[in-house]
């Protein structure tokens, strides 16, 4: 069965970078054939991944989030949780759960550091893209 529908899953944390994650995403699959779902932060993200590849809707689900370093908490034990998760999902569900879910070594809340990491979730979300049509097309030819 291939699948026409993807569902895409976006963390609010950092929002004003995470969603360019979508816009570079829909230069590469159609707006029209992706879901859109908001998260509170990354940490919730392999769970409602999970259920929405459990739906049997989508192809893919992507989900997108940017963990930094915020001085509180051990953000490398959340990414690698996140990261982990979201592989579980996919396995689980039977459906690919594709990660656009960063970790910047460095990372300030500056408009430069802003413009960068919002320049690279656009491109991340485009290799997204590419990658669940890919990853579909490959599991078409598999199945037939």
């Amino acid at each position: 069965m291939t699948h026409t529908r993807y569902a895409f899953v976006k963390a609010n944390w950092h929002a004003d970078i995470v969603n360019r994650a979508l816009d570079g995403f829909c230069e590469v699959v159609p707006k029209a054939q992706v879901d859109v779902y908001d998260a509170p932060g990354a940490f919730e993200l392999p769970l409602l991944a999970r259920d929405l590849a459990k739906t049997g809707r989508y192809g893919a689900v992507v989900a997108a989030a940017l963990v930094v370093d915020g001085g509180i908490y051990r953000h490398d034990f959340v990414a690698q949780a996140v990261v982990q998760g979201l592989m579980q999902a996919g396995l689980e569900a039977g459906v690919p759960v594709l990660s656009v879910s960063l970790t910047p070594h460095q990372y300030q809340e500056t408009d430069h550091h802003k413009e960068i990491f919002r320049a690279h979730f656009v491109e991340k979300g485009r290799e997204a893209g590419h990658a669940a049509l890919m990853i579909g097309e490959t599991r078409a030819k598999v199945a037939a």
